[in-house]
C-alpha cells in the first residue's frame, strides 16, 4: 500500500492559483483513473480534474471557495500496489484536465465524461447535487430514473411534489457564493464602486432594420443567421470612428487611458454557469455576416464551457442584451476597465406620430453607460445618437463595394 499525492496542476497557462469550486469525492471513496475528483476555476473557465491513479481517497485539501496555490497538495490516494507506505507525487497529465461540455439533452447541466458519484455512491451531476443540497434533500433517499440509476432534475421535482420539500428549507438556505458567481460579483463590485457611471437612454426606430434583416435572411439562407446584434456591432464599429475615446480602457490606478484602433467587442452572454463576456476580435475588419458567424462562435463556446482564455479577455467595448426580457430601460454596469457598454432593450411595436397620424413602428431603446471620468455627457449622447442614426438607416451598415 502506498500514498499517491496529487499536487494542483497549472490549469490556466501560468496562473499562480485557482479556486476550488467543488469536490466530487471524499475520504474513503474509491476512484479510478477516469474519475473526476474536483472542479477548479480560473479565468472564468471551470476545469475538471481527474484522478491520476486508481485507489482509495485518503485525504483532500481545501473547501469549496478556497483559493489554492498551483503546486500545493491537492488530494492523496491510497493505491494497492504493495509498494509499502511510500508517498509518490505526480503532476496531472494533460488528459486529466477537462473543460466540461454541455449535455445536448440537458443544456443546463454539464455532460459527464465518466460516471461521477457523490460520497454516498449516488450517480448524479454536479448541478443536481448542488440543487439537492440547497433544497436539503438527500440523494441517497431518491430513486434515480436516469441511466444506471442516475438522479436527475426530474427526480428532484418529483420528490419535491411528493413531500413538499421546497418549503422553509429552500427559503432559508445559506448558499456560499463561490466559483464563477463570486468572480462575477467581485468584478461588478469593482466596476460599480470605482467607476462613476453615466447612463444615457435613447429610442431607436428599428422598423427598416427589421424589414432588411428578414429580407436578408430569406435571400441568403446559406449565410449565418442574422439577429439584431450583428447590426448593432456594425453600428458600434462605425460610431467608434467618430468617438475613439469610448473604445478604450482606463487604468484608474496609473491614471492612463488607452485607446485602440481595433474594435474588440465583448458580448455579455448568459450561460448555465453565470454571466460571461466572450470577445469578437477585430470587429472593424469583418462584415455583417462575418459578425454574425463570430458572434455565434464565441457565445456558443462560452455557453458550452469551451471558451479559451483568449476568447474571454481583451475586449475594448461591450454590448449587453437581455433579448425579449430586456424591458424598456436598463442601467448596465461597465465591464471594467472599459469605459463604455451598450445596452440593448426589447423591441416592441408602438404607435408613433408621423406628423399626420399614429402609425405602428418597431421601437427599441438603447440604455448605455459610460465612465464619466473619461466620457462627458455630450460625447455619450453624440455617440449613441450616431448608433441610432445608423440603425435607423441600416443600408449604411452594409459594407461598401471595394474601391477600384
Amino acid at each position: 500500500m502506498s500514498i499517491h499525492i496529487l499536487r494542483l496542476p497549472d490549469v490556466g497557462e501560468g496562473v499562480a492559483e485557482a479556486e476550488l469550486v467543488a469536490w466530487h469525492v471524499a475520504a474513503g471513496d474509491t476512484v479510478t483513473s477516469d474519475t473526476v475528483v474536483a472542479e477548479v476555476l480560473t479565468d472564468k473557465a471551470t476545469v475538471e480534474i481527474y484522478a491520476p491513479v486508481a485507489g482509495t481517497v485518503a485525504t483532500v485539501h481545501g473547501e469549496p471557495g478556497d483559493i489554492l496555490a498551483i503546486g500545493s497538495e491537492f488530494i492523496a490516494i491510497e493505491t494497492g500496489d504493495g509498494a509499502g507506505p511510500v508517498a509518490a507525487e505526480s503532476e496531472v497529465p494533460a488528459e486529466s484536465l477537462d473543460v466540461p461540455t454541455m449535455d445536448p439533452e440537458s443544456p443546463n447541466e454539464p455532460a459527464e465524461a465518466a460516471p461521477i458519484r457523490s460520497a454516498g455512491g449516488v450517480l448524479a451531476s454536479p448541478a443536481v447535487r448542488d440543487r439537492a443540497s440547497r433544497l436539503a434533500l438527500s440523494l441517497e433517499d431518491i430513486r434515480g430514473s436516469g441511466p444506471n440509476g442516475r438522479v436527475t432534475h426530474d427526480d428532484l421535482d418529483r420528490r419535491i411534489q411528493s413531500t413538499g420539500a421546497v418549503g422553509s428549507a429552500a427559503e432559508t438556505a445559506r448558499v456560499p457564493i463561490i466559483g464563477l458567481r463570486r468572480m462575477i460579483a467581485d468584478r461588478l463590485t469593482v466596476a460599480s464602486s470605482r467607476i462613476p457611471h453615466i447612463t444615457y437612454v435613447d429610442e431607436v426606430d428599428m422598423t427598416q432594420l427589421e424589414e432588411m434583416r428578414r429580407s436578408l435572411t430569406t435571400a441568403y439562407p446559406e449565410q449565418p443567421r442574422l439577429t439584431v446584434l450583428p447590426f448593432v456591432m456594425r453600428a458600434v464599429v462605425l460610431a467608434v470612428a467618430d468617438r475613439p475615446q469610448v473604445n478604450a480602457t482606463f487604468d484608474d490606478e496609473k491614471q492612463i487611458l488607452t485607446t485602440y484602433g481595433a474594435v474588440h467587442i465583448g458580448i455579455a452572454t448568459q450561460t448555465p454557469n453565470g454571466l460571461i463576456v466572450p470577445v469578437v476580435r477585430d470587429a472593424q475588419s469583418i462584415d455583417l455576416w462575418q459578425s454574425a458567424a463570430e458572434l455565434s462562435r464565441v457565445t456558443g463556446a462560452a455557453r458550452d464551457g469551451k471558451a479559451t482564455r483568449d476568447q474571454l479577455s481583451g475586449s475594448t467595448i461591450t454590448i449587453t442584451s437581455l433579448g425579449a426580457l430586456g424591458g424598456l430601460v436598463t442601467t448596465p454596469i461597465i465591464n471594467h476597465p472599459e469605459v463604455a457598454i451598450i445596452g440593448i432593450n426589447k423591441m416592441q411595436v408602438r404607435p408613433m406620430w408621423d406628423g399626420t397620424n399614429f402609425v405602428p413602428r418597431t421601437m427599441m431603446n438603447l440604455s448605455s453607460s459610460f465612465d464619466h471620468r473619461i466620457v462627458d455627457g455630450w460625447d455619450a449622447a453624440t455617440f449613441i445618437q450616431r448608433i441610432r442614426a445608423l440603425l435607423e438607416q441600416p443600408a449604411l451598415l452594409i459594407s461598401p463595394p471595394p474601391r477600384r
